[in-house]
């Protein structure tokens, strides 16, 4: 594995298929790059946050950041809205990765989890991304876990 490649996690949960299936991902994947403005290589997640590059390689092994491969050379990236500043130094969102975990549990692979947190959510009115950048993590987690 290589500097700019991450664990995978884009496997389907068994039993699923309708957001899992490779047409539903295709699309997902052209919504996803439609709605995140920005991305970052795993690098460059690690000089914003000051470690290593296998440091962030587990940051996406424990679900704390998701993310897909994407661009011309088809990197695995992350979006840069994931890394917050709040307290002056950077560090990752700390309410994603539960948020992630519940998504996944309920069979969203790590493309329909992005295209998730950054499309506007009828419930919530705003993109869950949004909400939990505002500190509304429950909110947002009654509404993921009511996908079930």
């Amino acid at each position: 594995m290589n500097d700019t490649t991450a664990p995978g996690h884009g496997a389907p949960a068994s039993g699923t298929t309708s957001s899992t299936s490779s047409t539903s991902s295709t699309d997902d994947r052209s919504v996803v790059e439609s709605l995140v403005a920005e991305w970052l290589t795993l690098p460059d997640v690690a000089e914003a946050l000051g470690t290593e590059v296998s440091k962030v390689r587990g940051l996406v092994s424990e679900r704390s950041l998701v993310g897909m491969k994407r661009g011309e050379r088809n990197t695995f990236q992350v979006p840069a809205v994931f890394l917050v500043t709040d307290d002056g130094a950077p560090h990752v969102l700390p309410t994603l990765r539960g948020t992630v975990l519940v998504l996944s549990d309920v069979g969203l692979d790590d493309t329909a989890v992005l295209r998730w947190l950054f499309e506007v959510e009828p419930t919530i009115g705003a993109a869950p991304i949004e909400e939990l950048r505002a500190g509304r993590r429950a909110q947002v987690r009654r509404v993921a876990q009511a996908l079930l």
